[in-house]
């Protein structure tokens, strides 16, 4: 029987990048409450004292585009940047706005055809692993993650600051998880404290709690804190941020391919973004129904074609039916071009500044979680 280990991680919304990601989307939420056609490819670049954004908005004519120097500063604030440090303070930083008009000839590709927004590779996975049928690193990373924030939040522990990154070593046997062997957490967190005074508290209120016994056979993980040996500057200030640095954070932690593109900042003609979702989509109900334990689905797009360049699936060896059959199922069952994918997955409303942090994938409340084509499936496949 083989044994190895996989490591994940996963960031706060404080993390410099995720800044960036939750400010790009929230140009993105407000333009779609505008318009829900609109074109919005936004990138965002923040640092100590500053928030540049650029990129490109379509379909709305300039007098009707979102407050962009109002929406940085809600969002940093919200975040948690909201006066503790002078050189990243939603209230006080610069603001330069560079975003132009959307590109002409890609406005054309699109709209003629209700085609790809661009031409990529996009991946889509599931596995019967962790809940929500997720990897168990990348599962535990982000809920470890999200735990960091919400004592930060709640006041539970009150010298915590926003910026903060996880990781999770997960032991396989026999390519199935069996054990959360070692965590690591780096947590910015306020001068009046050490790294070493807060350790314990920091694994009694945010790793213990997340962490299910099962996954503990041989008790507590080893957990490692601050390696630096103390995190008093971050954010921004220690790091510049970019909207799309995280993709695999983003995504699979690593344990499943990925294309190259990022989502955030994106609207769903951008197959960088709305293929994803649809290939994660149908991987889950596939999964989900039994023709695999382990599947994943990977999309390509020519810019201004609906029709995907090709379409691939891969069982990995753990098919409990024929793989034509499955492949034959997923492209009778699922239609990938982009205006089909926005459409069954309501991908023209806001919200998607909720993606930004803690995973695109593996949250029951994002649509292309739904497990609404699992009966078809079995029903396609004999199951």
């Amino acid at each position: 029987m083989r044994a190895w280990s996989f490591t994940s991680e996963s960031v706060t919304e404080g993390h410099p990048d995720k800044v960036a990601d939750a400010i790009s989307d929230s140009i993105l939420d407000a333009a779609l409450a505008v318009e829900p056609r609109a074109k919005v490819a936004c990138e965002v670049l923040v640092t100590k004292r500053i928030a540049v954004i650029a990129g490109e908005i379509g379909g709305l004519p300039r007098e009707r585009w979102p407050d962009i120097e109002s929406i940085v500063r809600e969002t940093v604030n919200a975040i948690g940047y909201d006066g503790f440090d002078a050189d990243f303070d939603g209230n006080t930083i610069e603001v330069l706005d560079r975003v132009n008009v959307q590109s002409a000839d890609i406005a054309m590709g699109v709209d003629r055809n209700d085609g790809a927004g661009d031409q990529g590779l996009m991946f889509g996975f599931a596995v019967e692993e962790a809940q929500e049928k997720m990897p168990l690193p990348i599962y535990m990373a982000h809920r470890i993650a999200e735990r960091l924030a919400e004592v930060r939040k709640t006041g539970k522990v009150d010298y915590l600051r926003p910026d903060g990154k996880t990781q999770v070593r997960v032991r396989y046997e026999d390519n199935r998880p069996v054990a959360v062997e070692k965590v690591l957490i780096s947590s910015h967190h306020t001068e009046d404290v050490t790294s070493a005074e807060i350790k314990q508290e920091i694994f009694d209120v945010v790793v213990a709690p997340v962490i299910p016994a099962p996954w503990l056979p041989d008790g507590p993980p080893e957990f490692v804190f601050n390696p630096s040996g103390q995190f008093t500057i971050g954010g921004p200030v220690g790091d510049t941020g970019l909207t799309g640095r995280k993709i695999i954070v983003d995504t699979y932690g690593g344990y499943a391919r990925h294309g190259g593109g990022a989502f955030s900042g994106k609207d769903a003609t951008k197959v960088d973004r709305s293929a994803a979702y649809a290939a994660r989509w149908a991987a889950k109900n596939l999964v989900e129904a039994g023709a695999a334990e382990k599947l994943e689905i990977q999309l390509s797009y020519a810019i201004g074609d609906p029709e995907p360049f090709s379409t691939h699936v891969e069982t990995f060896g753990t098919e409990r039916v024929s793989r034509p059959s499955i492949e034959s199922a997923v492209n009778d069952i699922f239609d990938f071009r982009p205006a089909a994918i926005i459409e069954a997955l309501e991908l023209t409303k806001p919200g998607f500044a909720r993606t930004t942090a803690y995973g695109h994938f593996g949250r029951p409340e994002f649509s292309w979680e739904n497990l609404d084509r699992v009966d078809d499936i079995k029903s396609a496949l004999g199951l």
